[in-house]
């Protein structure tokens, strides 16, 4: 990923430093796993935690002969631990390295997407409590459709995001795997102990059966709870596009001192930061496909799923550790403003309401089919412009036969759309 949409925190995990040290650190607990089993003397186990060490250009310059990376690393450590290194690798496989050393870098990688998205939470909680009884207009289809609050909506996404994290925490349970059990995964050359000891020590979980590879669902299932994470920031992100189209501007980023919005046209303001959300979104989507074919491998183990994961892996992980913490500075920034869902709530002079009075109409015992067709005609003279809602329905003689001034006013009382908003933040933020 450029550096543009990266974070250092995330970079940092992907980068050959981290890659090797965490290769090394594989390689030296097995050593410590099979002095104690008496495979290979405890001074060799002690000599690699003592001498160890690489450097990432000789690694480079080594792969370039050997072309293979695991014989490259091992070849540079070898050329700081001495004759004890003869004893490193007893009994594993490349696989064991490189598969292991990746469930740690996703874990990794999932603790720091787990603290974007707390960030990201927290922001809307904050804003949906701050705007729990703000009166919007909801809308379906894109139309008009009956009121709502700006709470109830950053509630909505809070709630897609809390579930994007409960699938996160598993996702990253489910991949922090290690397999130590060697070529064809069935342990002939390395004792099981082996593997138990590395886990530990790696903050992983043995793999129950691997096959010289680990399977490769549990990557599918990580990269595509990744992806609706995405889905999810691209649906609030397209939401506060909308929102502040010039003919709506109920909201807007935050737009700083300085800032400029076009090259041509002095006066902008645009949503770039939700727009660059959308995007990046496509980017962290479009891994999911490759990961699930990952899943089908040729027998016991090929490398068709290396080349996918070495760019997936950092490319999705860094694009979304962005994407979490721009859209929780967009919410903790976001301009909102109420006087305009009120401007355009009131747009339609009450159409909003309709349903009300057709469910009055109803109680006071016109039938349905009826009470529908009266109330759309005289909604579709409001959309003609020909007066207020309320106003022609006090002057239509077929309603007044069922319901009084009185109660056609109590169809256009507002409170009713606010009454249950502390049921549902309740059911949302659970206190």
């Amino acid at each position: 990923m450029i550096p543009r949409y990266s974070r250092p925190e995330m970079t940092r995990i992907w980068e050959p430093e981290n890659r090797f040290r965490i290769w090394f650190e594989i390689e030296a607990h097995a050593c410590d796993a099979q002095a104690e089993l008496g495979v290979i003397p405890k001074a060799a186990a002690e000599a690699v935690w003592e001498k160890g060490a690489f450097e990432v250009a000789r690694i480079d310059e080594i792969e370039r002969e050997t072309k293979h990376d695991v014989i490259a690393f091992l070849t540079n450590l070898a050329e700081h631990i001495g004759e004890p290194a003869r004893f490193v690798h007893q009994g594993m496989t490349s696989s064991d390295v490189l598969d292991t050393c990746l469930a740690v870098q996703l874990a990794q990688a999932g603790d720091l997407l787990l603290a974007g998205m707390d960030r990201l939470l927290t922001a809307l909680e904050t804003r949906a409590r701050e705007h729990k009884t703000t009166l919007c207009v909801g809308r379906s289809h894109a139309i008009h459709a009956e009121p709502t609050t700006f709470g109830l909506k950053l509630a909505g996404h809070y709630a897609a995001f809390a579930r994007g994290r409960e699938r996160l925490v598993q996702a990253r349970a489910e991949i922090a795997t290690c397999a130590i059990s060697g070529a064809v995964g069935t342990f002939a050359n390395i004792d099981p102990a082996v593997e138990r000891h590395v886990a530990a020590k790696m903050g992983l979980k043995i793999e129950p059966i691997s096959t010289q590879v680990i399977p490769r669902d549990r990557h599918a299932a990580f990269f595509a709870t990744l992806g609706v994470i995405a889905a999810s920031i691209e649906n609030l992100a397209t939401e506060i596009r909308h929102l502040q189209r010039t003919e709506v501007r109920e909201v807007e980023e935050f737009f700083a001192p300085g800032q400029k919005g076009s090259s041509a046209m002095p006066h902008k303001r645009n949503p770039v930061l939700s727009e660059n959300l959308t995007g990046l979104a496509r980017v962290v989507r479009a891994a999911v496909a490759p990961a699930l074919e990952n899943v089908t491998l040729w027998h016991e183990r090929d490398i068709s799923h290396s080349s996918v994961e070495r760019v997936i892996g950092p490319d999705t992980t860094i694009a979304l550790d962005f994407s979490l913490h721009r859209l929780a500075g967009v919410i903790e920034k976001l301009l909102i403003y109420p006087q305009a869902m009120r401007r355009n709530l009131d747009r339609l002079g009450g159409l909003v309401h309709s349903q009300r009075v057709l469910l009055a109409l109803t109680q006071a015992g016109m039938s349905r089919e009826a009470a529908y067709a009266t109330v759309q005609e005289n909604a579709m003279k409001v959309w003609a412009g020909d007066g207020g809602f309320l106003s022609l329905l006090k002057a239509d003689s077929g309603v007044a036969k069922y319901l009084d001034a009185d109660a056609l006013d109590s169809c256009f009382d507002e409170t009713a759309h606010t009454r249950h908003v502390d049921t549902i933040f309740a059911r949302v933020f659970k206190r």
